[in-house]
């Protein structure tokens, strides 16, 4: 009897029509001040509402307009077209330049996460500042990931979406390719530093040689 009450109370609740509920994400995406997942919108809209395919009309909706709403990893938000970016160039912030240590630990975390600092030295021939990693974090490009199960069990790193939101990514297989990076000035164009003859003489401040033994305090416990 308990059973057949609850499904009759259940029953009472029609959901919205679509183009309502469409109504309803559009506000609740607009007004967020970050990305909502599809999970947060659910338990915001009313019951039996679907907030997946509202989404699906919302986005086709914006197709073509001035803003647009867009996928950011498993969340969704309102953003300028990327071709009307240059009309709110008044209203950005200019931030410091990132260091080219910096630009290059971020592409190496980009495009092999989730990586230990390890495996990012070995890439980049030199070892990787405490610096260049706790200014990458402070901004919030990158996170500290899972543990390796390998002895010593070293930290990786991967970008956040923060970091696709940034630069208009889905996710970190949009990313382009080395020569797109390049050709926008985002990475050095010349060989890495360990394939060049006397890198040694050309490092970045930041950056010391190798050293056997070194550690980190960045992976302890």
């Amino acid at each position: 009897m308990a059973e057949a009450t609850e499904e009759k109370e259940e029953s009472l609740f029609e959901a919205p029509p679509i183009a309502e509920q469409e109504r309803m994400v559009e506000a609740i995406v607009f007004a967020a001040s970050q990305p909502i997942t599809v999970r947060e919108l659910d338990l915001r809209l009313p019951h039996g509402s679907d907030a997946a395919e509202a989404l699906v009309h919302l986005r086709k909706r914006y197709a073509g307009r001035g803003v647009h709403l867009v996928r950011i990893g498993d969340a969704y938000a309102m953003r300028t077209a990327p071709d009307l970016g240059f009309l709110m160039e008044r209203e950005t912030t200019e931030i410091r330049k990132l260091s080219r240590a910096a630009i290059e630990t971020l592409a190496i975390i980009a495009y092999h996460q989730p990586v230990t600092r390890a495996e990012i030295e070995e890439i980049r021939g030199v070892s990787v500042s405490r610096g260049t990693v706790d200014q990458l974090l402070e901004m919030e490009w990158i996170r500290f990931g899972r543990r390796r199960m390998t002895p010593g069990r070293p930290v990786t790193f991967v970008v956040t979406d923060v970091f696709l939101d940034h630069f208009g990514l889905e996710s970190a297989r949009d990313l382009p390719g080395l020569k797109e990076l390049r050709s926008a000035g985002l990475l050095d164009s010349r060989l890495p530093p360990s394939s060049m003859p006397g890198a040694a003489a050309d490092e970045d401040e930041d950056d010391l040689p190798l050293n056997e033994g070194d550690q980190s305090e960045l992976f302890e416990e």
